[in-house]
């Protein structure tokens, strides 16, 4: 008997999944969560064989649930309704997905992985190489916010600001994206050379500073013409990054 969970936040898209599950595969108990939140407990708590996660989620979205779990001991399936840049990436770590609707003989293709696929096998190893793959092997940042996952360009991005609990990504284009994580969190995704923590409130991209104002600390002005603060104690390291005698 396999234990599965279906996430997703459009409930028609559970129904329509559960009863596919139910009628075109045997031996299979099946919950349904309609909340990413809750279903972190869950997947932590009840240790599904199977779990069907939808990607774009209000709450939180799929990379960002599994991101926050405790228990990854399970076979993954990702749903989705948009054929975007996140299916390639999961194509090339060789992670199932499905396009919703669903249909039948994908369903019926996936199933037939897993029963192949040791417990865990997946998201111990292939997921790691997902998350992995997104960032090195291109200048490509991957950021999850606002329930999407956002494909940077390193060059792009002019710098980061703390705000307590949340971090502030500041684009050339003037968008901003505010991520639900600490500046700390968020940094391991910038381990590039141009970039340099300056303050415990801001990450910048070296490319990006445009004047350097005297000062106790001193500020920094950048492309797009917001400042950040520099740490006293970071000064004589960033002087040397930017060649300031």
């Amino acid at each position: 008997m396999l234990n599965i969970l279906l996430v997703d936040d459009e409930k028609d898209a559970l129904e329509a999944l559960e009863w596919k599950l139910n009628n075109y595969i045997e031996n299979v108990n099946i919950t349904t969560c309609d909340s990413p939140i809750k279903a972190v407990d869950i997947i932590n708590n009840d240790k599904p064989d199977v779990v069907f996660l939808d990607i774009q989620m209000p709450e939180m979205d799929g990379f960002s649930l599994i991101e926050a779990l405790d228990f990854r001991d399970f076979n993954l399936i990702f749903t989705t309704a948009h054929d975007e840049f996140a299916l390639k990436a999961i194509k090339v770590s060789a992670i199932d997905y499905l396009l919703k609707p669903v249909d039948k003989d994908e369903l019926l293709s996936a199933m037939k992985k897993i029963k192949k696929t040791e417990k865990g096998s997946l998201l111990e190893n292939k997921l790691q190489l997902l998350l992995n793959n997104l960032n090195d092997n291109s200048d490509k940042i991957n950021i999850s916010a606002d329930g999407k996952v956002y494909l940077l360009d390193k060059e792009d991005v002019i710098m980061l600001k703390s705000d307590k609990s949340y971090t502030t990504i500041f684009l050339k284009s003037e968008q901003q994206i505010v991520v639900s994580k600490t500046l700390k969190e968020v940094e391991k995704k910038f381990q590039f050379p141009e970039f340099f923590r300056v303050h415990n409130s801001y990450l910048i991209n070296l490319n990006h500073v445009k004047e350097y104002l005297k000062g106790l600390g001193g500020e920094l002005i950048m492309t797009n013409g917001l400042t950040a603060s520099i740490s006293r104690n970071r000064k004589t390291e960033l002087f040397n990054k930017l060649y300031i005698n």
